[in-house]
C-alpha cells in the first residue's frame, strides 16, 4: 500500500500466513483449564510427514524451570494454555476464553500488550515406536524467531530460526527415543519494523501480540538413509498452439548416512514412469533430473492445459517419486502441478500486460487479508474465494501474509490467479524506503531475506494459480537485495514473471515494474476512474479504491456499541477505531462529507447506511467498469486493477468488498454488476453507452436500450440500437452516446440500460443515478491517497422518490446439503416510480442473515409491473434448523419479510 508521504505512519505489527484450528472468538468460558495438548503419534513408514497436533503454551515470565526441563518428556505443563497446530499466542488465548471478542467495539484495546513483550514457550509431545528410521523436524512460519529443543537438548537458536518465511529441517534422529518425545520452541516477540516477518500496516488495528507464534505446521518426517527433497516439475507449454508440453522433473537425493549408498529414484506422472540409479557418497546430495529427451512420455501431446476461471478448465497433474535402497523404500515425494504458460511483457506505454496460454487478459483482482490473528479456517477461505469468482474477479493479490499451502491448492482448483509478494512499510523495505517505517538492514538480514525467497519459491512454483512474485511493494529492492532474490528464484526453477515492485519503480536487473500505485485510497467520485491519469483506468493499478466500505446494518450491530453507532452517523470528524490506526485514515470525514454533499445529510443510522450502500455500489461499479471499458483501447489501455481490498481481517469500515461475516452490500453487488460476462454500461467521461464482452466468444445480434427518467418515474429520453456486435476477450463496442442535455430532465435523474440478445432475452440491466451537476475534481491538489472534490454532484433528488411496494413469492429446495431459494420480485406500485436498488437478504427465523450466500443477482431496480426471478444458494447447515425467510428492502421500498420455505 502506497504510504510514501504518510509521515505519521506506524509500522503496524503483524505476521505470516493465517492459521489456527481454534474457534474464531469466544471459546471456553474464562478460567476454564484445557487439558494438555494431545500427543502426536508418528508412524515409522519412510516418506511419512506428520504434523504436530497442537501445543501447550505459556509465557516465559510464568515459567521459571530451565529449558532442558521444559523440553523434556514428562514435564508437568500444568496451568498452560492449549494451542492448535498453527496458532499465534493471542489466537490460543482467545480460544481459551481469556479475552472478550476482539472484533467487537474496542475490546482489543483492553488486551495488555506487556504480556507479549517476553518470549513464550510452545511445547508438544510426539511418540515413535521405531527408532531405526531417521527423524526430522520440518517447519516454517515461526514468528519471529525461536530457540528449538528436542528432549531437553537445544537443536537450533534464534540466530538459526528467524523470519516468518524461512524453511528449516532439523535432523533429530540421534535424540529421538522410543516412546514419548518432546519438541519445544521458545518464541521471541515479533516486531515487523525490526524482523522479516509480517505487519498490518494501515489495514486494521494491530493485534497486541503482533502475531507471535507458530503459524504453519511443524512436521515430523521419517525416512531411510536417502531423503528426497525439493521435488518439482518445470513445464514448458507450446504457445500459441497448446498442442504439446515438455515436463522436466527434478528432485534432490540426499544421503544422510555415514556410508556410500546407491539409491534408485523412480516415479511417475499419470501413465508415464521413470527410474534411475543414483550413487551417493556419505552425506552427499545430488539433483536427479528426468527430461523428455530420456523419458519420451514427459513430452505431452494434447496436454490438459490449466486456465484461469472463465477461460477454460483447471486440470491438474500429480507427480509421485520414491527413493529406494536395496529395494526398500527410503523416502517418497508427491507434488501436484498444472500445465500453463504465463508471460507479462510491458506494452508500448510501459504497463505490464499479462497473458496466460497466449491469451491476454485484464487482471481484475482484490487485495487479500487473512484473519487478524492468522487463524486458518479452510471453509472460511474457500467461501471467500467463491465470492471472488462470484464477483467476476480473476486474481487475488497477497502483499505479504502469504497463506499456507491449502490456500494455493484452492486457488488452483477454482482457477483464481494469485500475485504474492513482499510487503511495504516495515523491515522488508527498510533498506530502500528512505525515512518510511522499517529498520535498515544489517548484515544478518540479507541471508534471512534470501532464504525466505528460496523457501517461498520452492513452495509456490508448482501452483498454476501463481502467476508472478512481486519482490517489492511500494519500493523496488536495491541491486544486492534484488540479486539475492533472483538467485534464489533461479535456483528454485521459478518460471513465471518476477516483478520489481507493485509501484511505478524499477530495479537494476528487472527494470520497470510496469505497475502503478497512484491511489486513490480514500473517497473520490465515480467519474474519477475514467480519467487516464493518477489512479484512473490506464495501465496496471496494483491497489486502489475509493476507501471506506461501510458494511450492512446487520454487521454494524455485531461490531459496534449503540453509542459508537450513534457517533458513526453523527460525527464525520470522530476517530473510528474500526477504520485504521493511521492518522490519514483515522476518520470518515472525506467520505461522510461526500455522502452528505451528494445525497443529503443522514437523518439517522439506517439512513446513513442506506445512502452508504448506494454510494458504494456506484463507486465500485465505476472503478471496474472504467478499467473494463479501457482494456482494449489502442492508446494507454488498462491492463490490471486490484481493488484495495477484497476483504478485511477483522470488523472494518473500509477497504472491503465483503465484510468479516461475509455479508454483501453495495460494494459487493456493484463489483458483481460491473464484471458480469456480457455487460452494458455507461461512461461518466463521454456519456457513451458500451457493451463489454468478458467472455472468449464474440456476441452479435444484440440490442441496447437506454432511457432517462426523473425521480418521479417520468421518462424524458429513450433510444434503442439493434444489431450490436462485440468481440470477446474483454473487447467493447459503443452502441450510442447520450445527449449532453435533455429537455425537462431533473437535476437528479435515472438512467436505465438494457441489453437483449437475438432472442429478445434480457442479458444485462444496469441502472445509474446521475446529476446534471457533475462532481468537480481538483486534480492539481492530488495527494497520494485521493484527489480533492471541490463540488459534488447533486443526487439529493433521490430522496423525493415515492415509496414503491415490491411483492415477493419464494420457495426453497434442499439437496445434498445445499439449500436453493428462488424468489420472484415484482414492482406492484400503481404509479410510474421504479424501485431503486431493491435488496434481498436471506435470513433465519430471528431475522439474522444466513451467510455465506450466493445470489444469481441482487440489488435490482424494477419499473412498475416488472418482475425478476432470483436464486440464492447457501449451506443447509447454516440455516441452523430454521425455516428460511427473505427480507426485502431498497432505496424507496419499505422493508418487509416473507417466508421462503
Amino acid at each position: 500500500m502506497n504510504r510514501q508521504r504518510l509521515a505519521t505512519a506506524t509500522a503496524i505489527l503483524g505476521l505470516l500466513g493465517s492459521l489456527t484450528t481454534s474457534a474464531w472468538a469466544g471459546g471456553p468460558a474464562p478460567g476454564r483449564q484445557d487439558p494438555p495438548a494431545p500427543v502426536t503419534r508418528v508412524p515409522a513408514a519412510p516418506g511419512t510427514a506428520t504434523a504436530l497436533s497442537g501445543y501447550a503454551i505459556r509465557s516465559t515470565a510464568e515459567v521459571s524451570d530451565p529449558a532442558a526441563a521444559v523440553s523434556s518428556p514428562g514435564y508437568p505443563a500444568t496451568g498452560w494454555h492449549r494451542a492448535g497446530p498453527r496458532s499465534t499466542v493471542l489466537a490460543a488465548l482467545l480460544a481459551d476464553g481469556v479475552y472478550a471478542d476482539p472484533f467487537h467495539s474496542t475490546n482489543q484495546q483492553k488486551i495488555p500488550k506487556a504480556d507479549f513483550r517476553v518470549p513464550w514457550w510452545y511445547r508438544s509431545d510426539f511418540t515413535v515406536s521405531d527408532t531405526s528410521a531417521r527423524t526430522y523436524l520440518d517447519f516454517s512460519g515461526v514468528v519471529s524467531a525461536a530457540d528449538v529443543y528436542v528432549d531437553g537438548k537445544r537443536v537450533a537458536t534464534t540466530k538459526d530460526v528467524t523470519g516468518a518465511y524461512t524453511h528449516h529441517e532439523l535432523d533429530v534422529t540421534s535424540l529421538v527415543r522410543r516412546g514419548t518425545n518432546t519438541v519445544a520452541f521458545r518464541i521471541r516477540p515479533n516486531d515487523p519494523s525490526k524482523d522479516l516477518t509480517m505487519g498490518w500496516i494501515d489495514w486494521l488495528q494491530p493485534p497486541p501480540d503482533e502475531n507471535m507464534g507458530i503459524v504453519r505446521d511443524v512436521v515430523v518426517r521419517r525416512g531411510g538413509p536417502v531423503a528426497l527433497r525439493d521435488a518439482h516439475v518445470v513445464t514448458k507449454l507450446d504457445v500459441p498452439s497448446l498442442a504439446s508440453a515438455d515436463l522436466t522433473v527434478r528432485a534432490r537425493a540426499r544421503n544422510d548416512s555415514g556410508a556410500p549408498v546407491t539409491a534408485t529414484v523412480s516415479g511417475g506422472i499419470g501413465a508415464t514412469t521413470f527410474s534411475r540409479p543414483v550413487s551417493l557418497a556419505a552425506h552427499e546430495t545430488k539433483t536427479v533430473t528426468f527430461t523428455p529427451s530420456d523419458v519420451p512420455g514427459l513430452h505431452l501431446t494434447s496436454p490438459k492445459v490449466w486456465w484461469p476461471a472463465g477461460m477454460g478448465g483447471q486440470p491438474l497433474y500429480d507427480l509421485h517419486l520414491t527413493a529406494s535402497v536395496s529395494g526398500t523404500p527410503s523416502d517418497t515425494a508427491h507434488e501436484t502441478f498444472g500445465v500453463r504458460d504465463v508471460r507479462a511483457p510491458l506494452n508500448s506505454d510501459g504497463a505490464r500486460r499479462y497473458r496466460v496460454n497466449g491469451r491476454a487478459l485484464l487482471i481484475k483482482g482484490g487485495g487479500w487479508s487473512p484473519d487478524e490473528f492468522l487463524r486458518w479456517d479452510r471453509r472460511y477461505v474457500e467461501d471467500r474465494l467463491r465470492y471472488a469468482l462470484d464477483l467476476g474477479l480473476n486474481t487475488i493479490r497477497l502483499e505479504g501474509h502469504l497463506e499456507p499451502d491449502e490456500f494455493f491448492d484452492l486457488a488452483d482448483r477454482y482457477g483464481i490467479l494469485t500475485l504474492p509478494g513482499w510487503e511495504c512499510c516495515d523491515k522488508w523495505e527498510g533498506q530502500v524506503n528512505g525515512d518510511e517505517p522499517g529498520d535498515r538492514w544489517t548484515a544478518a538480514d540479507y541471508p534471512v531475506a534470501k532464504a525466505s525467497m528460496a523457501a517461498e519459491a520452492a513452495r509456490l512454483r508448482d501452483h498454476p494459480s501463481v502467476v508472478s512474485f512481486l519482490i517489492g511493494s511500494d519500493f523496488a529492492p536495491d541491486a544486492t537485495i534484488e540479486k539475492n532474490y533472483l538467485d534464489a528464484l533461479k535456483a528454485a526453477d521459478w518460471n513465471t514473471p518476477v516483478v520489481a515492485a507493485a509501484s511505478d519503480n524499477a530495479s537494476p536487473r528487472l527494470g520497470s515494474s510496469g505497475m502503478k500505485m497512484t491511489g486513490p485510497y480514500d473517497w473520490i467520485p465515480p467519474g474519477y476512474w475514467y480519467a487516464k491519469r493518477e489512479g484512473g483506468a490506464t495501465g496496471f493499478n496494483s491497489e486502489t479504491s475509493a476507501g471506506p466500505d461501510i458494511p450492512t446494518l446487520d454487521t454494524l450491530h455485531r461490531m459496534m456499541t449503540p453509542a459508537e453507532l450513534d457517533t458513526l452517523w453523527k460525527d464525520p470528524s470522530a476517530k473510528q477505531y474500526h477504520r485504521s490506526p493511521s492518522s490519514t485514515f483515522g476518520t470518515l470525514k472525506l467520505y461522510d462529507d461526500a455522502l452528505a454533499g451528494r445525497y443529503g445529510a443522514p437523518t439517522g443510522l439506517s439512513d446513513y447506511v442506506r445512502k452508504a450502500q448506494l454510494a458504494q455500489y456506484e463507486n465500485v461499479r465505476a472503478q471496474f467498469e472504467a478499467y473494463g471499458r479501457n482494456a482494449t483501447d489502442a492508446a494507454k489501455p488498462s491492463t490490471g486493477v486490484v481493488y484495495w481490498m477484497f476483504n478485511s481481517g477483522w470488523t472494518s469500515l473500509h477497504w472491503q468488498l465483503t465484510d468479516r461475516y461475509l455479508d454483501q452490500g453495495g460494494a459487493y453487488f456493484g463489483a458483481r454488476k460491473a464484471n458480469e460476462p456480457l455487460h452494458v454500461q455507461y461512461s461518466y467521461d463521454d456519456r457513451s453507452v458500451v457493451v463489454v464482452d468478458n467472455r472468449h466468444t464474440a456476441a452479435s445480434g444484440l440490442t441496447v436500450g437506454a432511457a432517462l427518467f426523473n425521480p418521479d418515474g417520468s421518462q424524458k429520453y429513450g433510444k434503442t440500437v439493434a444489431g450490436v456486435t462485440v468481440k470477446g476477450d474483454g473487447a467493447h463496442a459503443r452502441a450510442l452516446t447520450l445527449p449532453s442535455s435533455v429537455s425537462g430532465l431533473a437535476t437528479t435523474y435515472l438512467l436505465r440500460l438494457t441489453l437483449t440478445d437475438g432472442s429478445g432475452k434480457e442479458v444485462s440491466r444496469n441502472v445509474y443515478w446521475l446529476s446534471t451537476k457533475p462532481d468537480t475534481l481538483d486534480w492539481a491538489h492530488t495527494d497520494w491517497y485521493y484527489t480533492p472534490t471541490t463540488s459534488y454532484a447533486d443526487l439529493k433528488g433521490l430522496a423525493s422518490m415515492a415509496r414503491v411496494p415490491v411483492s415477493a413469492t419464494a420457495s426453497t429446495v434442499t439437496s445434498h446439503g445445499t439449500s436453493t431459494t428462488t424468489v420472484t420480485l415484482r414492482n406492484t406500485g400503481s404509479g410510474r416510480t421504479p424501485s431503486l436498488l431493491t435488496d434481498v437478504h436471506l435470513v433465519d427465523a430471528k431475522g439474522r442473515p444466513v451467510l455465506p450466500v450466493r445470489w444469481s443477482d441482487n440489488e435490482v431496480s424494477l419499473w412498475p409491473g416488472e418482475s425478476v426471478t432470483l436464486t440464492a444458494r447457501c449451506r443447509t447447515a447454516d440455516l441452523h434448523g430454521s425455516a428460511p425467510r427473505l427480507r426485502i428492502s431498497g432505496w424507496n421500498t419499505p422493508e418487509h419479510t416473507v417466508p421462503a420455505a
